[in-house]
């Protein structure tokens, strides 16, 4: 029943209106409606919803990805916006702040207004079911 669902991602946040900033302005996501105090994108064809709570807390890890043809692009165009890079210990940072995986894929983090940890990844090579 759900396989054939369209899914929907939620990020929560304490500050609608900054959140909508960050989402809308910086990374540039279309906005395409609200509901319920919910600001809802469309993200090449996915739901994200960015939902009012009353609190939040910085998250320890990623909780939303994007995934892209080019992180060096993505990186160029973040760096643009004033969008600042996570660097974690004992992860093997290139001087972009990207870290390169075994099978070639590069991933970089930052974070939301809400410190929601977001992540962008280009992989090495066509993505496996396996």
């Amino acid at each position: 029943m759900l396989s054939a669902a369209r899914l929907q991602t939620l990020v929560l946040t304490s500050d609608a209106v900054r959140a909508g900033r960050f989402y809308t302005d910086v990374l540039g996501l279309r906005l395409v409606g609200q509901s319920l105090g919910a600001l809802l994108y469309d993200v090449g064809g996915a739901d994200l919803r960015v939902s009012p709570v009353p609190s939040t807390a910085p998250s320890e890890h990623t909780v939303l990805g994007f995934a892209v043809e080019s992180l060096d692009d993505a990186i160029s165009d973040l760096k643009a916006r004033g969008v600042r890079f996570e660097r974690f210990a004992n992860f093997p940072h290139d001087e972009d702040g990207a870290v390169a995986a075994p099978d070639g894929s590069r991933v970089i983090w930052f974070r939301d207004p809400d410190g929601n940890l977001l992540s962008v990844v280009q992989y090495g090579g066509p993505v496996s079911a396996t």
